[in-house]
């Protein structure tokens, strides 16, 4: 009976704890959320998260994909003639 104080009918955080925000696109690269629906997501009804919810999907898109970084760049060295 203790365990019914904490559960709560509320929409859970799509939060996956990858908290970056991507410097064009303005989400975070974890949840697809922007820094505003995250500062406000304990404040928001559950109908304005279930909105934002479903938006989250099509948001992947909008991060471009990273080409490699160091690895990339590495091998691009090893093809080249470089160290």
């Amino acid at each position: 009976m203790a365990d019914d104080i904490w559960k709560r009918d509320e929409i859970d955080s799509p939060c996956v704890q990858v908290c970056v925000l991507h410097p064009e696109a303005g989400i975070c690269v974890g949840c697809y959320r922007s820094a505003a629906e995250i500062a406000r997501w304990s404040a928001m009804t559950p109908e304005e998260r279930r909105a934002v919810m479903a938006e989250l999907p099509g948001r992947s898109g909008q991060l471009a994909r990273r080409r490699g970084g160091r690895a990339g760049r590495r091998r691009g060295r090893e093809t080249s003639g470089g160290e």
